[in-house]
């Protein structure tokens, strides 16, 4: 009994602090949220955001920068939300695919035109720019003007950027970001990419 007392206490006091702390955080704004890092589920948390935006009746747009070629099973779901979900696949595969820059760079800069028609539209909340990071770690677009746009969204608009690698001039502009780490993959001992798991 006096075990449960103290949990009691002990949990109400941590109660007050968690309460204290949440009540002095006033700002409500649009956030611009970076998923990077080697380990796995960065676009995957990304979709999850999008669902919760979606729950609560917002729409969402979403660029990919270069999973182009796959067909994935997130695309199909998000599809039965209707024009909730704003679509589009921009990229041709991942670079080692194309194997060829000028297609790359060329592709990147589309995708990165349409992400600037879905920044602007004012019936999106949340737009997801999926593989950006991968656009900008190899160069295919101009990394200060992109943070430039990012920084310049309006007030209320979530933003979430997703890829490897992420540059520090993005980092330095997000409000939120996760690095995703590698501590164990099934790919490392043969499993191959499944549906409903990898796409």
């Amino acid at each position: 009994m006096a075990d449960a007392e103290r949990h009691r206490a002990k949990m109400a006091k941590r109660k007050a602090v968690q309460d204290a702390e949440v009540a002095s955080k006033t700002i409500e704004k649009g956030l611009l949220i970076v998923n990077t890092g080697p380990g796995k589920g960065k676009s995957t948390a990304a979709f999850g955001l999008a669902l919760r935006m979606l729950g609560y009746g917002r729409r969402v747009g979403i660029v990919q920068f270069i999973k182009g070629a796959w067909h994935t099973g997130e695309k199909d779901a998000l599809a039965s939300f209707g024009d909730k979900v704003v679509w589009h696949t921009m990229g041709e595969g991942f670079t080692w695919e194309t194997q060829d820059r000028d297609r790359d760079v060329a592709a990147a800069a589309r995708a990165w035109e349409k992400a600037r028609e879905l920044i602007v539209d004012p019936t999106l909340g949340l737009v997801i720019l999926d593989e950006l990071n991968i656009a900008l770690r190899y160069d295919y677009l101009d990394l200060d003007a992109v943070v430039a746009a990012l920084k310049a969204r309006r007030p209320d608009l979530h933003v979430v950027v997703t890829g490897r690698n992420a540059k520090q001039p993005l980092i330095d502009a997000a409000d939120l970001v996760t690095e995703m780490t590698l501590v164990k993959h099934h790919f490392g001992a043969g499993v191959k990419a499944q549906q409903g798991i990898e796409f």
